[in-house]
């Protein structure tokens, strides 16, 4: 891995940081207490996992940077929806709102893979 690639993941895992601490901010200050509600850390976690992932093939040169822009930028998604949807029923996810989620993830995932391989 060249030093371009080594800056450029410092950078994406400090924003993901970053996001993850205004996250948590945002959600206490606007009463949304309820991030660690069994569903919505079940959806997150894999988020998260699935970040970690697209990072690693990113430095192994597996994907290229503007693969890695667009699965971070599908996972963006997956996390307003999830944030939406916990905003509708006072910071709980539904069942069938957690199974549409991670469907939309499962499909992320695949992709992931389709791209390293």
């Amino acid at each position: 891995m060249n030093l371009k690639q080594t800056i450029l993941v410092a950078i994406m895992g400090a924003g993901l940081a970053l996001c993850g601490a205004a996250d948590a901010s945002a959600g206490t200050s606007a009463g949304m207490g309820q991030n660690h509600h069994p569903r919505r850390v079940e959806v997150n976690h894999r988020l998260a996992k699935q970040d970690i992932r697209i990072n690693r093939d990113l430095r192994d040169g597996k994907i290229t940077r503007g693969q890695a822009a667009a699965l971070h930028g599908e996972h963006r998604a997956i996390r307003m929806h999830e944030r939406r949807d916990a905003a509708l029923h006072g910071g709980h996810l539904t069942r069938h709102e957690q199974a549409r989620l991670n469907h939309q993830e499962n499909r992320t995932s695949g992709r992931i893979y389709r791209a390293a391989h």
